[in-house]
């Protein structure tokens, strides 16, 4: 059985319903920062940092069942007593979602799934590359973050994925990492590569209690192709109570692309 880590998360509001965001692979809480805040003052927002990735602690599996259970415990442990969550998930984070719904259903009250299915997901080669780009950084010749951005510009050529990458490089104290400091990865890079095909799959969960039944907002991207009309059987299958929206001008980066559109389908669905 995989013990439990410590699992960080930032609160943003103290009054209306309680939304757990999960973010997907490489990301943090944070990422849904803005969201949260538009969010005020009606929904209150939880941003968890999922295991392996970044202030929480680190497991020695990606396997869906395990980190749903993980949040599982996180949440009894946090929020004992106090109604069921609304829940979003956005890609790997999505998946999380629906095997926490999935295996401990008195914890959600609502679920938002973000551009991605219940199913395997294209694209593992992608991923691949970015995280062997992030192991080839010579950490130990940084000295600012600068530098690991202008090195990583010739095999990552979006400013914007290299930044988005880059928020996982870490400042190590003087104390921690020598008299001049240094930098390391808060994300577990290793394991992060070595699990992609489990990430980029979907276990085969028996639901404790048969499909999910309540409300599901399912948010596709227009142009993203992690959402497919063929998806949508299992989809069903799992949550009879869904409801599939498409994000006018997202890719799979719905929340930061369509920022707007998509605190609107949060809004209308987690009020209503």
């Amino acid at each position: 059985m995989t013990e439990s880590p410590a699992i960080h998360a930032t609160e943003v509001g103290d009054r209306g319903p309680r939304v757990i965001f999960l973010h997907g692979l490489f990301g943090q809480g944070r990422n849904f920062t803005q969201i949260a805040k538009a969010l005020l003052p009606d929904l209150r927002s939880v941003l968890v940092d999922l295991p392996n990735h970044g202030r929480s602690g680190w497991i020695e599996t990606t396997d869906y069942e395990v980190v749903a259970d993980v949040v599982a415990t996180w949440l009894r442990t946090t929020y004992d007593g106090e109604p069921a969550s609304h829940v979003v998930g956005h890609s790997m984070g999505g998946k999380v979602a629906m095997a926490l719904a999935l295996r401990h259903p008195d914890l959600v009250d609502r679920l938002v799934v973000a551009d991605i299915s219940p199913s395997s997901s294209e694209g593992a080669g992608e991923f691949e590359h970015l995280l062997d780009s992030l192991a080839g950084l010579d950490l130990a010749s940084l000295t600012r973050r600068s530098d690991a951005d202008e090195q990583l510009t010739e095999a990552i050529g979006s400013p914007a994925v290299r930044g988005f990458l880059l928020q996982n490089l870490r400042s190590v104290p003087a104390d921690e990492a020598g008299k001049d400091g240094g930098f390391t990865w808060q994300a577990n890079l290793a394991l992060l590569r070595d699990q992609l095909g489990v990430i980029g799959g979907w276990p085969d969960i028996e639901p404790v209690d048969g499909p999910f039944d309540h409300p599901v907002l399912w948010l596709a991207g227009e142009k993203s192709d992690y959402v497919r009309p063929e998806h949508e059987p299992a989809m069903r299958a799992l949550f009879p109570r869904t409801r599939l929206a498409t994000i006018k001008g997202a890719g799979h980066w719905v929340h930061s692309e369509q920022p707007e559109s998509f605190v609107s389908a949060l809004r209308v669905f987690l009020l209503g």
